[in-house]
């Protein structure tokens, strides 16, 4: 069966609210949708006011090596830190340089979404960075055409580049055409992945 590792980092809980609603249209094609998130990150500094500190709560494990070798297709999810994806995830794709010299993740597809705490936060930026990587990881790179309809309606997240959720400071449910984008966005990933396993 197709897998598609969905591997995000969520701080209060917007993203993983993405990463269930695209491995929902995952699964719908009857694809496996493998949720895996990464740890927070320790300061040096530990009296620093900073520090993060997770809100969200997760059931999912923490990701692994293996799971990119295992995966058939990779939907990477973060929140948008000044336009960029947040420091715990970005840890992660740092460390992945074994994969990457044994070109574990060559043409498989991929896809991004994020949350943000407000509309013009640099959602699109966030998307666009998180390519990248992945990008040089050798990845076949998944957008969302304009033939789905909530892309011309969206008042909230969403655009060509991946799906994304307005999360105005942690409250905010995703509104239908967000969450229509994502579930569309997973099951355009798990097709796309299918096809070129065959």
């Amino acid at each position: 069966m197709t897998e598609i590792l969905v591997l995000y980092y969520s701080r209060h809980g917007g993203t993983q609210k993405m990463a269930r609603l695209l491995a929902r249209g995952i699964e719908s094609t009857g694809a496996i949708a493998r949720l895996r998130t990464v740890p927070e990150l320790a300061f040096v500094d530990e009296g620093c006011p900073h520090e993060s500190v997770s809100t969200a709560k997760s059931d999912d494990p923490y990701v692994t090596l293996e799971d990119l070798k295992a995966c058939h297709g990779l939907a990477l999810g973060s929140p948008v830190r000044f336009g960029n994806m947040a420091a715990p995830l970005k840890h992660f794709i740092d460390s992945t340089s074994k994969a990457w010299l044994e070109g574990t993740l060559i043409g498989k597809p991929a896809m991004v979404f994020n949350s943000g705490s407000m509309l013009h936060g640099g959602q699109e930026t966030t998307l666009q960075s998180m390519m990248l990587p992945l990008l040089h990881h050798g990845m076949v790179i998944v957008g969302l055409p304009h033939s789905e309809s909530a892309l011309h309606t969206t008042s909230g997240g969403g655009s060509p580049y991946g799906p994304s959720h307005v999360n105005v400071e942690g409250h905010r449910q995703p509104d239908n055409d967000e969450k229509n984008l994502a579930i569309a966005a997973g099951k355009r990933l798990a097709d796309i992945a299918t096809k070129l396993r065959h």
